[in-house]
């Protein structure tokens, strides 16, 4: 049951209009060679594993760069064949049925590219299941109507539930599903499941409005990626799979920091990155994770 999805293209819209008024207030070495099994090494997953607009794009239809990490993994084992089939926008669904790109190209499922003779998989997915892109808008936009409050938290906590904690514990059996799939088609492979990177800082307050997430917006979002997160890493243990930690290794490298630290842009990039996305020095890191994880 193909799915059509073009949130990247819609998110960086609305970001470049929010980038207006928040105005008005307002080189990478590769990891180090770790124990990557050798042969076939497929990457599942949605932007945060693309890497857009992070040079050079070599998939427009999925804006897929070949500095993200699965390139860089690859690349350190030297003699792993890299089948990076990620996609800006991707959901459990794309991964398991199909779907199309930023570019509305119809795409085959990704799990398509898993095959018998699969030695690694890495997946990092979910994020647009609880709808990554909307909370961002949602929560940019609230922001500047209480810029010390917490208007995102309000929106999404409206009647007494939390919509978003909801929306996790919802996606949960997807990504078991996912992984279950992944051990069918590759019963030899090992399979990686990441998580996702610090978006806002690990403590405080954030930067508003550098970054358009109100104050007490903060804890309630960090909230919220680390119960994505734990989900995560909960799917990987009981379906055969080892977690990579990214969130750990980024704290302190959030939106909030300098360009020359930061892993994750903010709502206008410094660095070559889609707004809110990882950039270069992410890639690198979360491809570090992943080696880590593997070595262990």
């Amino acid at each position: 049951m193909p799915r059509s999805r073009r949130p990247l293209l819609r998110t960086a819209t609305r970001m470049l209009a929010l980038a207006a008024a928040t105005a008005g207030v307002l080189s990478t070495a590769a990891p180090a060679s770790a124990a990557v099994p050798t042969g076939r090494y497929v990457a599942l997953g949605d932007s945060y594993t693309s890497g857009p607009l992070i040079p050079t794009q070599v998939d427009l239809n999925c804006l897929r760069s070949n500095r993200n990490y699965p390139s860089l993994v690859a690349a350190s084992a030297g003699s792993s064949p890299l089948v990076d089939v990620s996609c800006s926008g991707a959901t459990t669904d794309d991964i398991r049925y199909g779907g199309s790109g930023s570019l509305g190209s119809p795409l085959p499922p990704q799990l398509d590219a898993v095959t018998a003779n699969t030695a690694l998989v890495t997946v990092q997915i979910g994020g647009n299941d609880i709808g990554f892109s909307s909370i961002i808008s949602d929560c940019a936009q609230a922001s500047f109507s209480s810029p010390l409050g917490s208007p995102c938290k309000n929106l999404y906590t409206a009647g007494g539930t939390d919509q978003l904690q909801a929306r996790i514990t919802a996606t949960a059996p997807k990504v078991a599903a996912v992984l279950q799939a992944v051990r069918r088609a590759a019963p030899g492979a090992r399979i990686v499941v990441l998580g996702y990177p610090a978006i806002v800082p690990d403590s405080g307050y954030g930067c508003w409005p550098l970054v358009p997430i109100a104050y007490q917006d903060v804890p309630y979002l960090r909230g919220v990626a680390k119960s994505l997160n734990a989900m995560l890493a909960g799917a990987a243990a009981a379906n055969d799979a080892v977690y990579a930690d990214v969130y750990t290794p980024s704290i302190g490298r959030d939106t909030c920091k300098s360009s020359g630290t930061r892993w994750v842009e903010g709502l206008v990039p410094e660095n070559a990155a889609a707004p809110f996305h990882p950039n270069a020095r992410g890639e690198q890191g979360m491809a570090t994770a992943v080696l880590a994880t593997l070595n262990n």
